[in-house]
């Protein structure tokens, strides 16, 4: 029996599916007493350090959970769990961390995007029960603002690079945290929590550990899910956002059975966006809750779920807050949400009133789950001006000449599904964004939508120079070569497959390898 502290913020479904994956049974913490009570503690944690701490204090888990650390039982802390080993972390300086392990946490400071997002590897720093398995080269997934920095070298199990060296796993005795997320790690992730679940592992050391770790590219499988004219949720594709063919909506396949197979080709991360809304289905009931936690019992990657984290009231007369939608996915298993149209409506207000409100749905979700949980999706067109200066929004000059011959453009941002121009430019409402809390640039492209002509590399590079966080491509692959390009011509993190894998033209498999054999662009 495993006992998991769930403090109530979060994705925890993918860690009990992972353990009982691994044939063990999970008892969820609901008092002190069942902290007492247990011989082997799971810690996930989940987002903002500060929400943190005060949950533990506010839920008198506190103190039980500091007994238990100083029992030498067996425990293991993920992500934030590791951080609240610690005494304070820059994050929340008012709130006091545990206190187990002595050092601090900081935020990164270096000129690479941040939050730190992907698969990156790890470096052993001494001998572990948790490596029994492993070569040393394997590579896991980190979602991270913050890294500890413990002043004891003795606790540092292994380090990561990115930008700086910092602690990326610790371990004293019994006592083990991970900085990145094994359940989300894929093979080798499961592999290190089926270690610690055995409890009888001898300590190995890891053969091929690299010098240096690098941050791997990412390609993310996204499925574009949707009711088809009977009410069943299908994957669809669409061309310039049309997604009917004959009049009825594309029908690629179900949604769990197709990011089960991309999984196994070797995505990194898989992208549900609802494109229809379901405007009036109740919370308990909406319908892509059943396909994240049939998604997340399989599949060992991130989910991220988009469309519909807003404000609503149901059929029922409930009133809802994104935050409130928001929760309902992270527990459902999705790991980060995306958010569109209601985006750009805030920029507006915010421009508008020359001040955020603090109670957007940005905001509001990115405080109590931390910023690499949202996610801006962005769905631009371009719209060609004669000159730099004839319009209020931010303007580049395009090697794409529109159709008079016009040699600058900006690109308007729009709502519901790519039907309605908003006053906006990409490159304001990224910027803003990530000042309101967004941790992650999703850029889609109306223009490219479904041509296979090849990713927006204008479009990309505007946004990217703009704003310090991760941006992932979107729109118009249609051969492994737009890969090679996006990551060589552009600083993108991360580039989303959809249309060129739903076709079988190639698979995520084919495009890594391709990556690899040209040129020394990192992939997991």
């Amino acid at each position: 029996m495993i006992t998991l502290l769930d403090y109530g913020a979060g994705n925890v479904r993918s860690v009990i599916n992972a353990i009982e994956r691994l044939g063990e049974t999970v008892a969820v913490v609901h008092s002190g007493a069942d902290i007492d009570r247990a011989e082997r503690l799971v810690f996930p944690g989940v987002g903002n350090f500060g929400a943190l701490m005060r949950t533990l204090r506010e839920r008198r888990l506190r103190d039980p959970l500091i007994r238990y650390l100083h029992s030498g039982k067996p425990f293991f802390g993920i992500c934030v769990a590791l951080q609240a080993l610690f005494a304070a972390s820059e994050e929340a300086p008012e709130e006091e961390g545990l206190g187990i392990l002595p050092g601090r946490v900081q935020r990164f400071r270096c000129d690479l995007a941040v939050p730190h997002i992907g698969w990156n590897g790890i470096k052993a720093r001494q001998a572990s029960p948790l490596f029994h398995g492993l070569q040393g080269d394997e590579k896991f997934y980190f979602v991270h603002s913050y890294h500890a920095v413990p002043e004891n070298r003795a606790d540092v199990l292994t380090a990561t690079d990115y930008g700086c060296e910092f602690t990326s796993a610790v371990q004293r005795g019994q006592l083990v945290a991970t900085q990145f997320h094994p359940e989300k790690s894929g093979p080798a992730g499961l592999r290190i929590l089926e270690n610690f679940l055995a409890g009888s592992r001898e300590s190995v050391r890891l053969s091929a550990c690299p010098g240096t770790t690098t941050l791997a590219k990412r390609l993310i499988a996204c499925l574009d899910v949707r009711a088809n004219d009977r009410g069943d949720l299908v994957v669809t594709k669409g061309d310039q956002y049309d997604v009917r063919e004959g009049g009825a909506v594309r029908n690629l396949g179900d949604p769990v059975a197709m990011a089960g197979d991309y999984y196994d080709q070797g995505a990194d991360e898989i992208t549900f966006l609802n494109i229809t809304g379901f405007r009036d289905f109740p919370l308990e009931d909406l319908p892509l809750l059943q396909v994240l936690e049939q998604t997340s019992k399989n599949v060992f990657v991130p989910l991220t779920i988009g469309g519909g984290i807003r404000d609503f009231t149901d059929r029922d007369g409930h009133r809802h807050s994104a935050l409130d939608v928001a929760a309902r996915y992270f527990r459902a298993g999705a790991d980060k949400v995306s958010i569109g149209s209601d985006a750009v409506l805030i920029v507006e207000e915010v421009l508008r009133n020359g001040a955020a409100s603090g109670l957007s749905s940005i905001e509001q979700i990115a405080r109590v789950y931390g910023n690499q949980a949202v996610v801006l999706s962005v769905d631009p067109r371009r719209v060609y001006v004669s000159g730099p200066d004839t319009v209020p929004h931010t303007v580049i000059e395009t090697a794409v000449p529109g159709p008079n011959g016009e040699r600058y453009c900006w690109y308007q941002c729009t709502i519901r599904g790519g039907r309605e121009g908003r006053p906006v430019d990409a490159v304001t409402l990224a910027r803003v964004c990530e000042q309101l809390g967004a941790g992650e640039i999703l850029l889609n492209c109306i223009d490219r939508d479904g041509t296979g002509a090849g990713f927006d590399l204008e479009l990309i590079n505007a946004v990217r120079s703009a704003v310090t966080v991760p941006v992932i491509a979107s729109s118009g692959a249609g051969c492994s070569e737009h890969y090679l390009e996006v990551f060589t011509r552009t600083r993108a993190e991360a580039a989303l497959a959809a249309g060129i894998l739903h076709r079988r033209e190639v698979t995520i498999g084919a495009v890594k390898t391709f990556l690899r054999d040209r040129v020394p662009i990192r992939t997991r």
